[in-house]
């Protein structure tokens, strides 16, 4: 069942990005930035078992955040691309806090979400930390290495190469980097390595499917159909 909803999560995301570029175009990415990182921030927390694995939730709508900083990069310019992920931090950082804050008002007599609340959002400093860090340097990196191989082949027929050559690296010390942040002295060591090892496999294999989505989105610029 947690493998049909994952395929279906996959899709509904890659859907809902080409929609949001499709009728905003450029500013469509730009909000999409901080809405996949808020969403993931939150999903992250909830552990279930896929494909016979234990693995963390937002796996899908964090890595599609790659994929809307490809697309920039690709169809406007590597500063655009930078700009997104400055938005995201800006929207991590502002989540952390007004959550934060909302958890220590006294709850009224009535209050019936105050545990749940304090309960999901408890995490989130530590969440928040590990995902700065591990959002802003892989999410440099993959600017970069986006730039350097569009640099030696630019031409629209490698767009397969600087998008997974850029990406699967950048998901890897993505992962490395916020599950040893977040996580250790969490779970135990074999869980952690597990979250680990499972966390990049599932952002490896959307980062492989999303390849026809960048160019569907280089294609639509080019035909000029978004703003």
């Amino acid at each position: 069942m947690n493998e049909l909803l994952w395929v279906v999560m996959l899709l509904i995301n890659f859907a809902a990005i080409m929609i949001s570029y499709r009728f905003w175009g450029k500013i469509g990415l730009f909000l999409w930035i901080p809405i996949s990182v808020i969403i993931a921030n939150i999903q992250v927390t909830k552990t279930i078992e896929l494909f016979g694995i234990e693995a963390t939730l937002g796996n899908i709508v964090y890595a599609t955040s790659f994929l809307a900083t490809d697309i920039l990069n690709e169809n406007y310019s590597r500063r655009d691309a930078a700009r997104a992920v400055g938005m995201g931090f800006f929207a991590l950082l502002f989540m952390t806090a007004a959550m934060n804050l909302a958890v220590w008002f006294i709850p009224a007599e009535s209050d019936f979400v105050h545990d749940s609340m304090k309960n999901l959002f408890s995490l989130m400093p530590r969440i928040a930390v590990g995902s700065l860090a591990a959002y802003g340097i892989s999410q440099m990196h993959d600017i970069w290495a986006y730039s350097f191989w569009k640099k030696r082949k630019p031409e629209k027929k490698f767009i397969w190469i600087r998008n997974n050559a850029s990406t699967m690296i950048s998901q890897l010390i993505d992962t490395i980097i916020f599950t040893s942040i977040a996580f250790i002295g969490v779970f135990p060591l074999n869980v952690l390595v597990q979250i680990a090892a499972s966390t990049y496999l599932l952002k490896w294999l959307v980062a492989a499917a999303d390849t026809p989505f960048i160019y569907l989105a280089k294609r639509m610029k080019d035909k000029g159909i978004v703003p």
